[in-house]
């Protein structure tokens, strides 16, 4: 099974940070206000950026390790993923 770490952008401009095995559902329980703490507040939230990986363990070492970095270490994360995944879109 996949699972996926992700980074939303919340209402004021913030970032979080998560892992789910099921990204479509995960946005849908955060933007009801039934995700973590930090986005209830802070709603609605927006996906920025994913990664996939196939297994929770590579996962969540990725999310750790992405908790870890600066907002603009973040921010440019989600730039490249935007960049390279431009050639995807319909």
């Amino acid at each position: 099974m996949c699972c996926y770490v992700y980074i939303v952008r919340c209402r004021d401009d913030t970032f979080y940070t998560g892992w789910t095995k099921d990204l479509e559902n995960r946005m849908k329980v955060h933007n009801e206000g039934k995700g973590s703490r930090y986005t209830r507040a802070r709603l609605p939230v927006k996906l920025v950026h994913c990664e996939e990986f196939a297994s929770q363990n590579e996962a969540m070492s990725r999310e750790r390790a992405i908790k870890k970095m600066t907002r603009a270490a973040k921010q440019r994360l989600i730039t490249d993923f935007h960049v390279s995944n431009a050639h995807k879109r319909p």
